[in-house]
């Protein structure tokens, strides 16, 4: 036996997209109903557990030895819920992973692990099997009735007359259903073989399994919260909110003063007329009016604070002992091999900008809303802005939090050649001043000689990098800071004067793309290769790591210019073809290089206790003794395969999780 493809139907009354798989699998009614499996690619065997089936004894002992590779589509899935069914039922079969004073204790060694999900991703194909089943066109195909067998079999249901008050559906419930049941799973294994059989040709690396691996075992550890603090701000929340409620009614007189319907009429009988109520449009509102109508509005944005879900994701979210655990999904943007968040979504989290965050933390704490209500001017705003210091190190520990400087713009400055900034980053350099120097010609301090400058070389070097223009610096907020209008254009052109060879680059790449979807030909730009190879266009990267794109082919743009076109997801979240053209692809390029030098560096300290990781920034709780220098110099080594990339690394450290 060399390797199995499993696939398990489970039941548990957690619910599983609201807690993740960590907290699905800790409830006592937890079971796994079927087991798919085949091994070394040869015939699905389904065992019938709900009916007193067994898994054969090869195959248990099996699912915990490293040398036997175990495939499934999300592999996380299948291994947490088989590390709790193997310690519950049959213990030992179960092998933990965990060193001594760590918290990946419960649970298979990844390492024995490998995911179909994840080489679907890493190929540039879709995240569910229904989905990478249809693109590539397999002979097998998901079952559609999937949903409603899961819907049956796995999750409680309401007790009803009819059912006889059950809350839950057995086999005997309804046998052609479980019939059914059982075909789904078989033909699931089917589907996840083919992928194997349909993507052998462009097998995942081993360094790329290797980061996969790590990446399981920072899931698997978890982070800790602070649950006392999690409670109280949703109760002071619920507080917060009617009395909100309350003092908008007495200024509105309207029922429901949370209805857009509702607050448009009462608006308009102000004599003001709104297309919207969004947050951004309130806003614009609320510096154009006074008495009644301000104070309405400013209420109605406390309303609209959503902080207190983030909140309640953290209550959904935690295990038996206290730690928050799935949060980051391995290959979640494919098109730059970066992590997406699950569940909490540490990658959105408000900043925090309190000077006394500490203070405001204690009194949240003790769920003072008094206290609260009279020293701050928003309950909501404070609850916001604490959210990060929910996330706590174990007590007698810390976190050392360790965050790249700005990454994207030293990879775009190394890989396009701009020598002038990296010498900037070599120095320990300001870049936004530095960028506003060599876009005005004028020395530029940040509290010195023309420091009103900075801002414009700030906003210029966050809009401008991938292509962007006026539209950019727009979206990035370039009117609210002050700009006017007829600023944006000149500041775009006097960028782009100062850094010609990134100019010159994304070109570069537009026609290193474009011959290789047209002449099939291999091109190199920089250290960066493109070429096709059935039907996919790959950009291979300094670390050697390939990016995809499916069915690349030209077209014509909406300025009737050609253009690359491939598939992928879309902003729409469905599976469309995508218009993309230089500056954009180097976006890919970039991120997708600053995504390696985070692996480089977590590979680099995985033997310190990664439990969190947001952008370009790592979470590690660590004893108090330990150095956060020593941190920062690991972390900013540069890879071997990026030589002449200046890299630097800054930390603070602290005993719950904030943005310094």
């Amino acid at each position: 036996m060399n390797s199995i493809s499993i696939d398990i139907e489970t039941f548990s009354s957690n619910d599983l997209g609201k807690c993740g798989v960590y907290k699905y699998m800790e409830a006592p009614d937890f079971d796994i109903l079927l087991f798919g499996y085949a091994v070394d690619g040869g015939e699905v065997v389904v065992v019938d557990l709900a009916a007193g089936e067994e898994i054969p004894e090869d195959v248990l002992a099996a699912l915990a030895d490293e040398k036997i590779t175990k495939w499934a589509f999300n592999s996380n899935f299948e291994r947490v819920c088989l590390s709790e069914w193997l310690r519950r039922n049959r213990p030992e079969y179960f092998d933990s992973y965990s060193a001594d004073g760590d918290t990946v204790g419960n649970y298979l060694n990844p390492r024995g692990w490998k995911c179909s999900m994840i080489w679907s991703a890493f190929m540039g194909l879709p995240l569910s099997l229904a989905g990478v089943g249809a693109v590539l066109g397999l002979e097998e195909q998901k079952l559609k009735e999937g949903k409603d067998l899961i819907r049956y079999f796995c999750v409680p249901c309401k007790p009803t007359k009819s059912n006889g008050g059950r809350t839950r559906n057995l086999p005997e419930h309804d046998i052609e259903k479980w019939n059914l049941f059982k075909f789904y799973n078989q033909r699931d294994v089917e589907v996840e073989q083919s992928i194997q059989k349909k993507l052998v040709k462009y097998p995942v690396p081993d360094f790329v399994w290797e980061e996969f691996w790590l990446d399981q075992e920072i899931n698997d550890r978890g982070i800790q919260l602070d649950l006392t603090m999690v409670e109280n701000a949703i109760s002071l929340d619920e507080v917060s909110k009617e009395k909100l409620g309350v003092a908008m009614r007495e200024i509105t007189d309207l029922d429901n003063p949370n209805s857009v319907a509702q607050m448009k009429v009462w608006l308009s009988d102000q004599g003001i007329e709104v297309e919207s109520l969004g947050k951004k449009d309130v806003a614009k509102l609320m510096d154009a009016v006074d008495g009644d109508v301000k104070d309405a509005l400013q209420l109605r944005q406390q309303l609209a604070k959503s902080s207190v879900k983030k909140y309640q994701a953290m209550q959904n979210a935690v295990c038996a002992d206290g730690r928050a655990r799935g949060m980051f999904q391995f290959y979640g943007a494919n098109r730059s091999g970066r992590w997406a968040g699950r569940i909490i979504q540490l990658q959105n989290l408000p900043q925090n900008h309190m000077e006394d965050l500490e203070q405001a933390r204690a009194l949240v704490r003790n769920g003072d809303y008094e206290a609260l209500s009279m020293l701050y001017d928003s309950v909501p705003n404070v609850l916001s802005e604490l959210i990060r210091t929910a996330f706590v190190a174990r007590d007698g520990n810390k976190f050392a939090v360790a965050d790249f400087s700005a990454i994207e713009a030293r990879v775009l400055s190394w890989l396009a050649g701009e020598a002038w900034r990296t010498e900037v980053f070599a120095n320990n350099g300001d870049i936004y001043c530095a960028s506003a120097s060599a876009m005005f010609g004028v020395p530029v301090e940040k509290h010195g000689q023309n420091a009103h400058l900075r801002q414009k070389g700030k906003i210029a070097e966050l809009a401008l990098g991938y292509g962007g223009s006026v539209g950019a610096l727009k979206s990035m907020g370039a009117i609210e800071m002050g700009l006017a209008e007829e600023e944006l254009q000149p500041l775009v052109d006097s960028w782009r004067t100062a850094n010609p060879n990134i100019v010159k680059f994304w070109w570069n790449v537009d026609r290193a793309v474009k011959t290789a979807v047209k002449q099939k030909k291999q091109a190199d730009v920089n250290g960066i290769r493109f070429f096709c190879q059935s039907g996919m266009l790959f950009i291979q990267l300094p670390s050697g790591r390939r990016l995809a794109y499916v069915k690349p082919r030209m077209g014509l743009n909406r300025f009737d210019f050609e253009s690359v076109t491939y598939e992928g997801v879309g902003g729409a979240k469905k599976w469309e073809r995508i218009e993309s053209y230089g500056p954009k692809f180097v976006e890919n390029i970039v991120q997708a290089i600053s995504r390696d030098i985070l692996c480089y560096a977590m590979k680099t300290l995985s033997n310190c206790m990664i439990c969190a990781h947001v952008h370009d920034e790592l979470i590690i709780e660590c004893r108090e003794d330990v150095s956060l220098d020593a941190i920062c110099e690991q972390m900013g080594r540069t890879p071997p395969w990026a030589e002449g990339l200046v890299l630097r690394a800054d930390g603070y450290c602290t005993r719950f999780y904030k943005k310094e």
